[in-house]
């Protein structure tokens, strides 16, 4: 207590500490853990990992070894690490992307965690113990508060940015908004140290992250497993709709709409189907949370807006790019690297940055971040940032050939043939009128 006084304290007003939850409950180590050391006559672990917390909480963690932020720390392959290690460096790595997705935590001689991958509370922490996340990533040591889970902020920590903006398509949105106006006035409606989590009872006035995506709704449980109810992929180049296969050892995984979907009782990944959620299923999940405080319209338009906004970044931009770049590396246009060529790293922000902007900023309400930080930039850097580097690759001929034979989107028509004479003359008169004549040439 006297050498980390402020941890005692969290840790005294907390849950735990008020219900006689003691410092070796959590920290206890057995001897032939990798990371057990003898401190002060007991053995003990620096890490508290998720199997540590499932002695008391085997329902949540269950649930969270499944779900996706579990996985986070999965990334080795990914052009997110390769950006990282590589072009980046692996001392940003270190305080950049592991902080968020997590890393492997190493051990030293003396059983403590070595310098360079400790600290770290990534949501997807590989752990010496073989299980995966940090659940301090939610709930911050040592107060370990449902309420802290359950802001907006503690999901901003990672959730924030040009690639994952959640947060800020939050604040933007009108949840966001009534969130904010209660933090300032009545703060104690928000129920967010509620024992219960049910959407639309305990936080009927402004709904976080959590009450959409892990909340108790009318005959849906609530859940640790955060990606359970979202029915679209929009990270990917290309979206698609996504369905889940669970397994029996307590793994699950994605299957896109379109590809074969295994069945229960079949094995895949080494393990046995025990469950399959379609995509349908899905939503219908995240349906039932909307309900709560939407009628059945608000709820069904909301969802065909989102489908017809991602479809048209799909089919007007995403798909005619990502088969150019294709046909760039058959024709040796392109080395078969990742960010050697100027063109790459073009394509890169259209789907990992702008992109993805745009398909959130539409399926959480964020008019802003739809358009003008999202579509708005997948066109701009579409028109007049690829096709000119491609027809600095191959040549104006052939760069109009590879557009006009995969631009084949009628919402492509005014870059080929112009814009409707009579509707730029209707803007003209429009913007003369609210700015003077001649204030558009």
């Amino acid at each position: 207590m006297k050498e980390n006084f402020g941890l005692w304290q969290e840790w005294n007003a907390s849950q735990h500490g008020q219900n006689g939850i003691n410092c070796l409950d959590c920290h206890q180590a057995q001897k032939n853990d990798p990371d057990a050391f003898t401190h002060k006559g007991q053995l003990i672990s620096i890490l508290v990992t998720p199997k540590d917390c499932a002695r008391c909480h085997p329902t949540e963690v269950k649930e969270q070894q499944r779900s996706h932020h579990a996985t986070a720390g999965q990334i080795l392959n990914s052009l997110d690490n390769l950006l990282g290690e590589v072009i980046g460096g692996p001392a940003a790595v270190v305080v950049g992307c592991r902080q968020c997705h997590g890393g492997k935590v190493e051990i030293d001689a003396k059983g403590r965690p070595t310098m360079d991958t400790w600290p770290n509370t990534g949501i997807g922490r590989i752990n010496p113990d073989g299980s995966w996340g940090s659940c301090a990533a939610c709930h911050g040591r040592h107060t370990f508060s449902r309420a802290q889970a359950r802001t907006p902020d503690t999901c901003g920590k990672c959730h924030i940015g040009p690639d994952h903006p959640q947060l800020e398509v939050y604040n933007e949105s009108k949840h966001g908004i009534l969130y904010r106006a209660q933090t300032e006035t009545d703060p104690s409606k928000l129920n967010l140290h509620s024992d219960k989590w049910v959407a639309g009872v305990d936080n009927p006035i402004a709904p976080t992250c959590s009450t959409c995506h892990m909340s108790e709704a009318q005959g849906l449980a609530k859940t640790h497993d955060v990606g359970e109810r979202i029915s679209w992929n929009l990270r990917s180049p290309v979206s698609n709709k996504i369905n889940l296969v669970r397994l029996d050892n307590g793994k699950s995984f994605d299957v896109p709409e379109g590809k074969p979907v295994p069945k229960v009782g079949s094995q895949a990944r080494g393990a046995k189907v025990i469950e399959v959620l379609t995509w349908e299923n899905r939503r219908e999940m995240m349906e039932t949370v909307c309900y709560a405080c939407h009628g059945e319209k608000f709820v069904t338009g909301h969802y065909k807006q989102l489908d017809d906004f991602v479809e048209l970044y799909n089919e007007k931009f995403a798909k005619p790019v990502k088969a150019i770049m294709g046909e760039l590396k058959k024709m040796g246009k392109i080395t078969p690297s990742p960010f050697d060529d100027k063109i790459e790293w073009i394509w890169w922000e259209i789907w990992h940055h702008e992109g993805r902007v745009a398909r959130h900023g539409a399926a959480m309400m964020g008019p802003d971040y739809a358009w003008w930080h999202g579509l708005y930039e997948v066109a701009q850097h579409t028109y007049f940032k690829f096709i000119p580097e491609l027809e600095h690759i191959v040549g104006k001929e052939e760069a109009k050939r590879l557009v006009k034979k995969h631009f084949t989107h009628p919402g492509h028509d005014w870059y080929f043939n112009g814009m409707n004479k009579d509707a730029l003359k209707k803007i003209k008169a429009e913007y003369e009128k609210r700015y003077g004549k001649g204030s558009v040439q």
